[in-house]
């Protein structure tokens, strides 16, 4: 075999690796930012009140999402819960009665909303490629927590359900459909009332949607670059292989 020859070789496989890495790069980063997440526009402090949003991307090439139920935790029931209208949707939030009893604001609150539910009204749906936001006032904000699990349940057209419910675990890896986790930060002094804030997810009027959609690109970008340098690498090794043949050089 010829060190001409050789070399061909080399450089396409270098290429057809390079190539492979950089889709599995494209679809990871992909897969990865495509689940429903909850944020807030500022810091959420603990025992102050915030607005959370939660995220919806449509993952499906053939479905339409029509259905978005969270679950807010029982074991910190949140006395104040209010909804915000999505043109197209309707919304209900369900109560349940408390085990035990909470204080807010001076009075003792027995019940608690539990679960919140936005369903698609006919002929409106997210569609492929697309996300929607759904907003909720909440609070007080519990004090002896760091977060909140509030796990979601998406429903597309198609009747698939997809349950995105596992819990974060410290040190491991992102679960396959982690649960959308609101992130509490300890009071240092202020408005307890005021917004708060960060997760994972995004925002009221968009800025935060567009900081999570320029992460989601810069992966994308990555990924991308990634197949043209593949590309490039098969390229190389192709001319190489037709400059060898046209000089008349063995191939083998």
């Amino acid at each position: 075999m010829s060190t001409n020859h050789f070399g061909v070789r080399t450089l396409a496989r270098g290429g057809a690796v390079l190539a492979a890495a950089a889709i599995l790069a494209l679809t990871t980063a992909g897969a990865a930012s495509a689940h429903v997440t909850a944020s807030t526009p500022k810091d959420a402090v603990q025992g102050g009140y915030t607005k959370v949003t939660f995220r919806v991307p449509n993952e499906r090439p053939d479905a339409g999402t029509v259905k978005l139920e969270v679950t807010l935790p029982a074991e910190y029931p949140l006395a104040s819960v209010s909804t915000r209208p999505t043109p197209g949707w309707k919304v209900e939030a369900v109560k349940e009665k408390l085990a035990t009893p909470v204080k807010s604001h001076g009075r003792e609150v027995t019940e608690a909303v539990r679960t919140v539910t936005w369903t698609a009204d006919p002929g409106t749906r997210i569609e492929p490629g697309q996300f929607n936001e759904f907003d909720l006032s909440i609070g007080p904000l519990p004090d002896n927590t760091d977060q909140l699990v509030m796990p979601a349940k998406q429903t597309y057209d198609s009747g698939e359900v997809v349950d995105w419910n596992a819990p974060p675990a410290e040190g491991a890896d992102e679960p396959e459909r982690p649960a959308p986790v609101l992130k509490l930060v300890a009071k240092t002094g202020g408005d307890d009332h005021g917004t708060a804030t960060t997760t994972t997810a995004v925002a009221d009027d968009g800025h935060d949607t567009a900081a999570a959609a320029a992460t989601d690109d810069t992966a994308r970008w990555l990924g991308g670059a990634g197949l043209v340098v593949g590309a490039l690498g098969l390229g190389l090794g192709a001319g190489a292989v037709l400059r060898s043949r046209r000089a008349g050089k063995p191939t083998a």
